[in-house]
């Protein structure tokens, strides 16, 4: 669970707590780095500091539990291996939650769905590395290997 504030699901001062929540965070070789967050009320796009400090605050006030963690993925690995038939926007009767987007689900020439290698924490499974708040920082992004699994101050690389 991911508890994350500024987000149009819930305004005010509050978090929304998301089962998992995707956003883009472009960083370019000069100049500052900018978050894409589809469903905050923060500035699109939001410089990342910003993000930082208003949508996703600190762990120290969370419980254990909720402490964020994150896979930071390379967009050219995304591109290439994330697949999605939707059947996570649907309920257990088979009906959609909310209506499914209108463009084609995405799939690769090896999966029609693997969301939950990209959404889950264990460092094993899936691309990219697993990092924790304290280590989300755009310094540590840039320098974080395309391929490693765990980033907890080191990179192991697979």
């Amino acid at each position: 669970m991911v508890p994350i504030w500024k987000q149009q699901a819930r305004p005010g001062n509050g978090p929304v707590i998301w089962d998992y929540h995707v956003i883009l965070l472009h960083v370019p070789s000069e100049g500052q780095s900018f978050i894409y967050d589809l469903d905050s009320i923060l500035p699109f796009p939001c410089p990342f500091d910003i993000h930082r400090e208003d949508a996703l605050k600190s762990d120290d006030d969370i419980h254990p539990q909720f402490r964020r963690k994150f896979r930071v993925v390379h967009a050219d690995s995304y591109l290439k291996n994330f697949a999605s038939d939707r059947s996570s926007m649907k309920d257990p009767s088979g009906n959609w939650r909310e209506p499914p987007p209108v463009y084609p689900c995405i799939e690769t020439g090896d999966s029609k769905m693997n969301l939950s290698d990209f959404i889950s924490m264990d460092p094993e499974v899936g691309w990219g590395a697993v990092c924790t708040l304290s280590l989300y920082s755009v310094s540590a992004v840039k320098t974080a290997q395309p391929d490693a699994r765990m980033w907890n101050g080191r990179s192991s690389r697979i």
